[in-house]
């Protein structure tokens, strides 16, 4: 093989390197085959030559540096964006050095290009009121105002992932005794989430009024097949600015499909739910990963300032009443 011949390196690097040795989930295999589509198309351009006439040599340290900004300048990407982008092409890049040691300085080159740091905000979330009227947004005497309310109620109340609501089939919706739906989350983790009585009623209505067999998805799109991430964003962004009208309040928002998770995560934690629970809930690796919604809600910390001390006095020091205790408290 040719190591010059960038069509066949991407190829095995999928083939492979991710589904054969690795066995990635098909869902990270479409992450890293989209940010392929955005670097092959960026280069057609820059190249002036189709993506498989190019070469792997072309698509040195300088040529990823000015990907990696033409994502943040001209599609206004943001930098999580762009590191998320930046890891498929490491990734690439170290299976390269490895199959081809002769390209291994390009590589080295490449895979010296640093993640870039960025400003981390507090996650945006609906509150109940704002939640309850993109809900009640979608027109439900339609069919596709009806699949509309029931994936945003089941987003709001569960808090699935895009890829897990977009992917979600008839076959794991269980509506009998304990209620749930299942999908299958990053790193391969299923997990079973479960569901309201409201919840419950309007999903029997929806599965009711659209037939299928237990492989079909719960919300097909106007063709039958799966909604696409940009369909999802659309679907979102149209109710959004009809909920408007009765909820002024979602104006100064930037409401995405991935904020109705959040708003799940902040209900649960608003009513008392421990982080652990809520990071079993969401499918975090870790309940470190949740704690970003305890920096979010101002209502918990305004809660931890009437327990402040109002006096101005620096609390007194603990002193152990037994001799024991003092001596543990010394170790």
């Amino acid at each position: 093989m040719n190591p010059a011949n960038l069509s066949s390196l991407i190829q095995r690097f999928f083939t492979q390197r991710m589904i054969e040795q690795q066995g990635l989930s098909s869902l990270t295999v479409a992450s890293y085959r989209d940010t392929f589509r955005l670097l092959l198309g960026f280069a057609t351009q820059h190249f002036g030559r189709a993506p498989s006439k190019l070469l792997t040599k072309e698509l040195d340290a300088s040529f990823i540096e000015g990907f990696l900004g033409h994502l943040e300048k001209s599609r206004g990407n943001s930098v999580r964006t762009r590191n998320t982008r930046l890891a498929a092409v490491h990734a690439f890049f170290r299976f390269v050095a490895i199959s081809e040691p002769e390209l291994g300085l390009q590589c080295q080159r490449i895979l010296a290009i640093p993640t870039k740091r960025y400003e981390h905000r507090p996650v945006e979330f609906l509150t109940e009121e704002e939640a309850i009227a993109l809900v009640a947004a979608p027109d439900a005497k339609t069919w596709i105002g009806s699949r509309d309310r029931t994936l945003l109620l089941l987003a709001v109340q569960t808090g699935l992932r895009n890829s897990e609501l977009t992917s979600l089939n008839r076959q794991d919706v269980a509506l009998g005794t304990g209620a749930h739906v299942r999908c299958l989350g990053k790193g391969r983790k299923m997990r079973c989430t479960p569901l309201r009585p409201d919840v419950i009623a309007i999903l029997k209505e929806w599965l009711l009024r659209q037939p299928g067999a237990p492989g079909d998805p719960v919300f097909p799109s106007s063709r039958g097949g799966h909604l696409s991430a940009d369909a999802l964003q659309r679907l979102v962004s149209r109710h959004t600015a009809t909920a408007c009208q009765a909820c002024p309040s979602l104006k100064e928002k930037s409401v995405t499909p991935h904020t109705l998770r959040h708003a799940a995560a902040m209900s649960l934690l608003q009513r008392g739910v421990d982080l652990s629970v809520i990071a079993l809930w969401l499918g975090h690796e870790s309940s470190e990963t949740t704690q970003i919604y305890l920096h979010a809600d101002m209502r918990l910390k305004e809660r931890a300032l009437e327990h402040a001390n109002a006096s101005g006095l620096a609390p007194t020091r603990y002193r152990p009443p037994d001799p024991l205790l003092a001596f543990l408290e010394g170790l």
